[in-house]
């Protein structure tokens, strides 16, 4: 069976969503930060997962540092 996917993502129709409410554009800055803070939450989040995963330490992050 063949899937055929939207033109748009399911956040980029969100997104379209908010600018069709006429959203001010002094306000999209502040939308901005709050997309990139979000975002930096999920990748630090993603981030520890992997370092416990993998079971990384303070010397792996030596071992790194002198190009081992």
């Amino acid at each position: 069976m063949f899937s055929i996917k939207p033109p748009y993502s399911n956040m980029q129709i969100e997104l379209l969503k908010l600018y069709a409410a006429g959203v001010p554009d002094e306000v999209l800055p502040e939308i901005k930060e709050l997309i990139a803070r979000f975002l930096l939450k999920k990748a630090r989040e993603e981030s520890g997962k992997i370092w416990l995963e993998k079971g990384y330490d303070q010397g792996t992050i030596d071992h790194w540092l002198r190009g081992e």
